[in-house]
């Protein structure tokens, strides 16, 4: 199992910069704004995140930092 600050240094080497994956709008911000990816409206941001899981993979890694956040 991979553990949380793993997961967060591979984050950071797609991002090119330290953010809070925890934080919704940071995380909603950088797929945005770096990756030109935009979620689809669900009743959280983990329920877009996992329908959106195979556009990138960061979304896999902050869906699981998230998942170890809680």
């Amino acid at each position: 199992m991979e553990s949380k600050e793993n997961i967060y240094q591979q984050i950071c080497k797609y991002t090119n910069k330290e953010f809070d994956p925890n934080t919704d709008n940071n995380v909603k911000a950088l797929l945005q704004n770096k990756f030109n990816i935009f979620l689809p409206q669900r009743s959280c941001l983990d329920d877009s995140l996992v329908a959106t899981a195979s556009d990138h993979e960061i979304i896999e890694l902050i869906i699981k930092y998230r998942a170890l956040s809680k």
